[in-house]
């Protein structure tokens, strides 16, 4: 043989032993090492991409779910004979063991197991689970079965985040031996024969040995804790074992026996001997059933109300609920709550609400998604289970995607869709109490409306306005998308419905064919709108008038341009109108305006910066001035609101918002001040008059007056002169020697004086 040749032999030679040469050196045979890098992903996998450790649990309790999914999908579509000569069957469920003299966590289920060439495809690949090759065999069968697929994937190795040692021992019926699969992490793993023999039947056991930084995963609570946050709804059960411990009387043979009655006749007393017996038990702690996944007409209101007590701790029931399954480019199922009552940090912009839990495969994922749901409906609570999410490299990491997107949307959508059932539901009550039938279309509507959603039997929309009216308020304002479905849920109190709150919809149902406007006014309280002037007018024209009190409301209103064609007017602003004038009434209009043209600049003059501009009031009121806003600027509601703010921005003008000054020429002050005016523009009477009508119909409106010390003067002149007392005239002189005091009382009292001195 040529020296060449014998190199090249004896270089193949070396490669060979280096790959599969040292399998058989010990009893484990030789080490292996990790393929596709999994050594350097490892790193990362337990390092970086994991902050969480009790993620573990949650990942090998799916894969056992899965493989336990996956022997069941395949004994019902290809049934066969198993080779299983275990001493126990293998059973449907997933088992916790915990050894902690060993150190040692072990799971086991009855799954599909793996054989030996899987357990290397499997667990010595990364990423490499077995879904992508099971999936490619079931492209005749329906898409449904993609939820049975799954095994051992990336999720497994976050097992080397609290173990030191991992040995997967497994049995699968395409074997006839049981297998261990063995690794510390370091970058190789072993594969060999279990010597122990077929013990598991069919399925796998998985064993780690514990880090001695990773104690408290070998603690029962522990355990619950984490599987009732992630797995409580895998359906399949899981066992915890516990040990139950008895103490039971000795037992004793015939001359022991006879000696104890001797020494009892005696008199004497001997304490009865027990032994300690150990039952070792299993506790099933995944109680809680995904009631999502069942048909709507199979789950009773009592089983929602346990499972939303269960999912919120909340002690009371929900307001209301919907179940629904979504189809379409995107498939999910959700249910979705109302809670009874607002949580009191509704609001509460710091904290992250975990109102929406999200589920893969009934696998909890997260419930800290800030975008799950936009902050208007952080109070609505409730569960999603999609199949179609992406995971990118963990469930841990969820990708920022179309699909989350879409379900957003959609869950938003059936959320208003909830609040409208109610308010529907409310409409047939009131219905039936008026002794009115639907017909049967709107019958079947309701029946459509409510499927999947609970049953009301009471007027039920007050309190849920009362409770979240304030959350779409601020939905008003957020989401754009959808402000025309939340503007139907609007409700507020109004001049001819005080006692009830209406809708928009009421509103324009029962306004004159001849309005244009729907009218409102803004105010801190009911109260306050019932002292405004503006409100006297449009009761005068038997025009209804919507009441808003809310400091939001107004906010609401400038994202809100128009109700069913009809515009949203504030009577508390200038240019308020109530119809179309005739040719006649707009000539008389600009004579009128004429006429009273010194009048009018006599008090543009008078209020000077203070309002933008003075103008003869169309309004029926019997004050004789009027102060509104200007139609196009803040109104003095706002104003107050902004100002009343902790955190709110100045408005960088010392005297406030700016107004608009309405004169009611009808009026006799004002016929005497323009009287006054036309003999002599500068007269103090009238200059004093106008300037205390000014300041009271500012202070009747809500705005500010600048000057409470002239405005106080003003009053106690005018004052002065309706009883006929001198402007001028000076404090009345007191005579002290009308009170007949006696030395000695002076003479107690300074003494008493002295005493508080001291």
């Amino acid at each position: 043989m040529r020296f060449s040749t014998f190199i090249r032999v004896a270089v193949l030679a070396t490669l060979v032993f280096a790959i599969v040469g040292e399998e058989t050196a010990t009893a484990k045979g030789g080490p292996v090492r990790f393929g596709a890098d999994v050594a350097k992903m490892l790193d990362i996998l337990i390092n970086s991409l994991y902050t969480n450790r009790n993620i573990f649990l949650r990942e090998i309790i799916s894969n056992a779910s899965d493989a336990l999914d996956k022997i069941r999908f395949i004994y019902l579509t290809n049934p066969k004979d198993p080779k299983n000569d275990a001493k126990e069957s293998p059973t449907m469920d997933i088992r916790i063991k915990l050894e902690k003299d060993k150190r040692e966590f072990i799971m086991t289920d009855g799954g599909v197991g793996m054989t030996k060439e899987e357990m290397a495809a499997n667990l010595g690949s990364l990423g490499s689970s077995g879904t992508k090759n099971f999936l490619e065999k079931m492209k005749d069968g329906s898409k449904d079965d993609s939820n049975l697929i799954g095994q051992f994937g990336v999720g497994f190795y976050s097992v080397f985040l609290v173990a030191e040692r991992v040995r997967v021992a497994s049995k699968s019926d395409d074997s006839d031996k049981q297998w261990i699969w063995e690794s510390t992490g370091d970058g190789t793993y072993y594969i060999y024969e279990d010597s122990r023999g077929n013990t598991l039947g069919r399925g796998t056991e998985l064993t780690l040995v514990m880090k001695a930084d990773a104690d408290e995963y070998l603690e029962s609570d522990k355990v619950k804790e984490i599987v009732h946050r992630y797995s409580e709804f895998i359906h399949f059960p899981i066992y915890l074992q516990s040990t139950k411990v008895e103490k039971v009387p000795k037992k004793k043979d015939e001359a022991a026996a006879s000696e104890e009655g001797e020494v009892k006749d005696e008199g004497e007393k001997k304490e009865e001997e027990f032994d300690t017996i150990v039952t070792p038990s299993w506790d099933l702690i995944n109680e809680n059933k995904p009631i999502w996944t069942r048909k709507v007409g199979d789950v009773t209101e009592d089983e929602y109300n346990k499972f939303y007590k269960a999912l919120t701790k909340d002690y009371e029931d929900p307001m209301y609920w919907t179940h629904f399954s979504a189809e379409g480019e995107v498939e999910f199922k959700a249910i979705l709550f109302i809670p009874g009552r607002a949580p009191y940090n509704v609001f509460d912009t710091s904290i992250t609400h975990a109102n929406i839990r999200l589920y893969v495969r009934r696998v909890f994922i997260t419930d800290e998604f800030r975008d799950l749901l936009p902050r208007y409906l952080n109070f609505v609570k409730g569960v999603v289970d999609s199949d179609d999410l992406p995971l990118n490299v963990s469930r841990e990491v969820l990708q920022e995607s179309r699909i989350l997107k879409i379900i957003k949307r959609k869950l938003v959508r059936k959320a208003l869709m909830m609040f409208q059932d109610i308010a529907e539901n409310d409409k047939k009550l009131e219905k039936e109490k008026e002794g009115k039938k639907e017909d049967a279309d709107e019958e079947k509507k309701e029946e459509e409306s409510h499927e999947g959603g609970k049953k009301l039997k009471d007027i039920m929309f007050p309190k849920f306005w009362e409770e979240f009216g304030k959350n779409l308020r601020l939905g008003m304002i957020e989401d754009g998308t959808n402000r025309a479905r939340l503007t139907k849920l609007l409700r507020y109190k109004s001049s001819k419905s005080e006692d009830k709150m209406i809708s928009l919809q009421d509103y324009v149902d029962r306004m004159p064919e001849t309005q244009k406007h729907i009218y409102f006014i803004a105010a801190e309280s009911i109260e306050k709108i019932k002292q405004t002037p503006v409100l006297e007018d449009a009761i005068a024209r038997d025009i209804e008038v919507i009441f808003m009190t809310d400091a939001i409301d107004e906010y609401v209103v400038g994202h809100v341009t128009d109700f069913s064609g009809k515009k949203l007017q504030n009577l508390a602003k200038d240019g308020v109108k109530f119809g179309d004038k005739t040719k006649r009434e707009k000539a008389i209009e600009k004579k009128r305006e004429e006429k009273y043209e010194p009048l009018i600049s006599w008090f543009k003059n008078l209020a000077g910066s203070r309002v933008t501009k003075v103008v003869l009031t169309t309004r029926k009121i019997s004050e004789p001035l009027l102060v509104v806003s200007t139609q196009h600027g803040q109104s003095v509601n706002g104003y107050r609101i902004a100002k009343g703010q902790t955190l709110g921005e100045r408005t960088g003008e010392s005297e406030g918002v700016k107004g608009v000054l309405e004169i009611n020429y009808r009026h006799p002050l004002i016929d005497e001040i323009f009287k006054r005016v036309k003999v002599d523009p500068k007269d103090a009477v009238a200059e004093d008059t106008g300037l205390v009508l000014f300041d009271t119909a500012a202070l009747q409106n809500g705005f500010e007056v600048t000057d409470s010390q002239a405005f106080s003067k003003r009053v106690n002149r005018l004052v002065r002169q309706s009883v006929d007392i001198a402007v001028d005239a000076p404090l009345v002189t007191e005579d002290l020697n009308e009170y007949d005091v006696s030395d000695e009382e002076d003479a107690a009292d300074e003494k008493e004086e002295k005493k508080e001195d001291l």
